[in-house]
């Protein structure tokens, strides 16, 4: 099966939309979220826990994923699907982020990102066109093109310079591209400067991608200039592609930039939230280590119905928190994926 997408439904009120994405692993329903796994795994969870969350597509990314175990080990172990015994589809990041937030250990230049190794310190060049070769032997059904992911801030020459250097890379990314099954996203930057994004759409969009992302977002900006650049830029994105704000977000994040069109999301908030005792609810949120759920008997939230509210309840919760017991983590994230997942439906 090629990858495509279609829009099923359009809110008249708003920008919102109803779409599924159909990949060589299966379709996704839009508005979706992808739980990050980063590292060929979603901290804490089996893929069986993920599917049961109602979870269809996941995120890995090349940087990590390159550096270890390497991406020729696993097309040799049959691609990233069945290395990490995950059926449904996968987005790779190209790992450009990862990059960027690696600060003095990198070196941005005018072929690709000179950076050394966050695990041993030796060095590699990250091209656009490495990125494409890795994310196609892990055999990921969306990839992402490699991009400068622009700081905050930046001076509007130097996001211009940024913005160039993404175009550039994107093209040679492109022609990168060998395998017609599997989509190839390209990313819009632009900073904070609303025509740089406009001409970064329209440099990205002239290509002619799979998919589009806006990028160089949840960097650092004030979050009313990031919701200032979805409103503007994500109705301008192709209509009949999908759109991917990247690394964004909180569930009123998520349900702002949905009214504004967009389809796809992926944020490390959930997971790494869960893991540090801060639980999501329909109601608040729950510091699960605080004291007044030392006797409480209620599950995290009573109209979640996910294996953890249905099995245990805020004090056992606790005392495994406190404890600092593994399952405590297990527990909670599955609670917390859950919760964006009947978001999201």
């Amino acid at each position: 099966m090629h990858f495509s997408f279609e829009i099923l439904k359009k809110d008249s009120a708003t920008n919102a939309r109803l779409g599924r994405i159909s990949t060589p692993h299966g379709s996704v329903d839009t508005p979706a979220f992808m739980p990050v796994g980063t590292q060929g795994t979603v901290k804490a969870l089996r893929p069986e826990d993920l599917r049961d969350c109602g979870v269809q597509i996941i995120l890995g990314n090349t940087y990590h994923l390159y550096l270890r175990p390497g991406h020729e080990s696993i097309r040799r172990l049959g691609g990233l699907h069945t290395f990490m015994n995950w059926p449904g589809p996968i987005l790779t990041d190209s790992g450009g982020f990862q990059v960027y937030s690696l600060g003095a250990l990198r070196k941005i230049l005018p072929e690709g990102v000179m950076f050394r190794s966050h695990i041993d310190g030796s060095r590699h060049l990250l091209t656009p066109q490495k990125a494409i070769e890795i994310q196609e032997a892990l055999d990921s059904d969306i990839q992402m093109c490699l991009d400068e992911c622009t700081p905050y801030p930046a001076t509007y020459k130097q996001t211009l310079s940024s913005l160039q250097l993404t175009t550039r890379w994107a093209k040679l990314s492109r022609l990168s591209k060998t395998n017609d099954d599997h989509a190839l996203f390209g990313i819009v930057q632009g900073g904070t400067y609303l025509d740089l994004r406009r001409q970064s759409l329209e440099e990205i969009v002239a290509l002619d991608f799979d998919g589009y992302a806006l990028g160089g977002v949840s960097v650092g900006e004030p979050k009313d200039v990031m919701y200032t650049i979805t409103h503007d830029i994500a109705p301008l994105m192709p209509d009949e592609k999908p759109r991917y704000l990247m690394g964004v977000g909180t569930p009123q994040d998520i349900v702002f930039a949905v009214s504004n069109g967009i389809d796809m999301f992926d944020c490390v908030i959930p997971t790494r939230c869960a893991r540090h005792g801060l639980l999501f609810t329909n109601s608040e949120k729950i510091v699960i280590k605080n004291a007044r759920w030392r006797e409480d008997h209620r599950p995290i939230d009573e109209t979640c119905d996910c294996y953890t509210c249905r099995n245990y309840s805020r004090a056992y919760l606790r005392h495994l928190y406190v404890a600092g017991e593994i399952l405590a983590m297990i527990l909670n994230t599955i609670h917390n994926i859950r919760h964006y997942m009947l978001l999201m439906e």
